[in-house]
């Protein structure tokens, strides 16, 4: 064979290799409303910028008649390329290659990946759409399941890690995802569970369709799984694109500053009256967000799920933010189980990755109720407790109403090493409201109080005198717990001047092996 020849057969290897489980079954895929593996990746990186490795790697099984059925790539892609000009590693399941199922060289080729990208510090994207273990190769493939899941787990906290569901990924599968920073489902094509329909069936009795177990719109608004659920796989994949505008390349690097082209002093008088004057009243937290933050951008996560707290990312002055605030439009911003877990999470994920905190307050307390205290409550809100008070990144805080009770000290209190901590003037930081207050403060003489009209002007009076007292940020700025009573117009700029303060920030936690957060 001359040089021509073995030049026409490396050309010829490699359009073997990009057809994949050839062009019936790409076909085939595209029926079902779903990319390629190879076009999910062009959309994915910037152009001309994807290196793949590899591409000629082939299984090494010979049982069940699988010897005859050898595929280049062997059912995932795999290598690097940049996102805005950025480093990344991705690796692509290609469903068109026996279903996309995992074998030993297809775990090899994704711990590759993975090892080179700790090695490097740069984020690694999987795009996952397979049908599971290859069963042919018996415990082979389950040892590669777990090799991937132990790099996972060393990766986590050094390196982003963003998961892509856009079919299958069911059964030991889902882990991997599961161990990563964010996980995107694409609707109608996608699907995660550990136990499909037909065992659900056989086991329990119980009849379910794919949807309905675990499709994207259960998973981002039901389990809280996915942190974000996309109408198809080309806005997911522009989602992960924007997402890494927020994050930095790994732990020991800061986030990506950007120019900002909106003034830093904007005032927005409208925020002066945005908060009802009856403090019962609800208003959307999301129209303060829009308002204060870059050009009105605003990457929310898990939108769909314990709606009654907003987490998501923002810039100020083109420095990348984690946003969390209560809102009081769902559930009047009570904390409860699933609130906790997922603003938790998020403050972790942030403070993981050197992204400063901002934290917008109008919290009435934690939900009461005895399947709060069945489901655990009390183990779940000290969660988002130890996750900002373990967060070292800059921490700024601001009180917009209520902050009660207990509620108020989880929500990036002072004492939780807040670095800065604002209020407006309509802040009200008490132990609880005043109706609940006065029944317990002066619960013994209304008892004694027989006439009804007066019983309810004492009890109107004592009410306003708690008012008074604590529906106000004055009582907490007099001990310094507010380092501020800020106007609400005046709110961009006085963050933006807090986080420009923090920039050079050093806090450091014990030395220890690891915490034990309550899990």
């Amino acid at each position: 064979m001359n040089r021509q020849d073995k030049i026409k057969k490396l050309i010829d290897l490699r359009e073997e290799a990009k057809l994949g489980g050839g062009k019936k079954k790409i076909e085939g895929q595209h029926a079902k409303g779903k990319l390629t593996a190879r076009e999910r990746i062009e959309i994915l990186l910037d152009e001309g910028s994807f290196e793949e490795y590899d591409m000629f790697v082939t299984h090494r099984c010979r049982d069940f008649g699988l010897e005859k059925k050898k595929i280049l790539g062997d059912g995932v892609i795999t290598g690097h390329g940049t996102i805005d000009g950025r480093v990344v590693y991705v690796y692509s399941q290609d469903f068109t290659v026996l279903g996309g199922s995992l074998s030993e060289t297809f775990a090899g080729k994704i711990c590759k990946i993975m090892d080179q990208a700790m090695k490097v510090g740069a984020p690694v994207i999987g795009i996952n759409d397979s049908g599971g273990a290859r069963i042919q190769e018996g415990v082979q493939s389950l040892a590669g399941y777990a090799d991937i899941f132990q790099r996972n787990i060393l990766a986590s906290g050094v390196i982003p890690q963003i998961s892509a569901i856009f079919g299958p990924c069911a059964g030991g599968a889902v882990y991997s995802p599961a161990l990563t920073d964010v996980i995107i489902m694409s609707e109608k094509t996608s699907y995660m569970f550990v136990t499909g329909p037909k065992v659900t069936k056989k086991v329990t009795g119980e009849t379910i369709s794919t949807e309905d177990l675990g499709g994207a719109d259960i998973h981002s608004s039901k389990s809280g799984v996915a942190h974000f659920r996309a109408d198809d796989e080309e806005e997911g994949l522009l989602i992960i694109r924007k997402l890494l505008e927020y994050l930095p390349q790994n732990n020991l690097e800061d986030p990506p500053v950007t120019e900002c082209t909106d003034p830093i002093d904007r005032r927005e008088d409208a925020l002066n009256e945005i908060i009802p004057e009856l403090s019962n009243q609800s208003y959307d937290v999301k129209d303060i967000i829009y308002t204060i933050v870059d050009n009105q951008e605003f990457l929310e996560l898990h939108r769909h799920y314990a709606k009654n707290i907003v987490v998501g990312f923002a810039k100020f002055n083109g420095m990348p933010v984690g946003i969390v605030a209560n809102q009081p439009n769902y559930l009047a911003g009570v904390l409860d189980i699933a609130a906790s877990i997922k603003a938790a999470r998020f403050v972790r994920f942030c403070d993981a990755f050197n992204v400063p905190l901002v934290t917008l307050v109008d919290v009435p307390g934690f939900l009461p109720g005895s399947s709060q205290e069945y489901g655990g409550i009390i183990v779940h809100g000290a969660k988002l407790l130890f996750a900002y008070g373990e967060a070292t990144v800059p921490k700024v805080t601001v009180t917009l109403r209520k902050s009660y009770g207990g509620a108020h000290d989880v929500m990036s209190c002072k004492q939780l090493r807040g670095d800065i901590n604002y209020a407006w003037p309509s802040a009200e930081i008490a132990v609880m409201g005043p109706q609940g207050a006065v029944e317990i403060i002066e619960g013994k003489k209304i008892a004694e109080i027989e006439d009804d009209e007066e019983r309810q002007k004492f009890i109107k009076q004592k009410e306003d005198e708690y008012v008074d007292k604590f529906a106000n940020p004055y009582e907490a700025a007099r001990y310094g717990f507010i380092d501020d009573v800020i106007e609400p117009r005046n709110s961009r700029f006085r963050i933006v001047r807090a986080l420009q303060t923090l920039m050079t920030k050093k806090d450091t936690n014990p030395p220890k092996k690891h915490s034990n957060i309550p899990l």
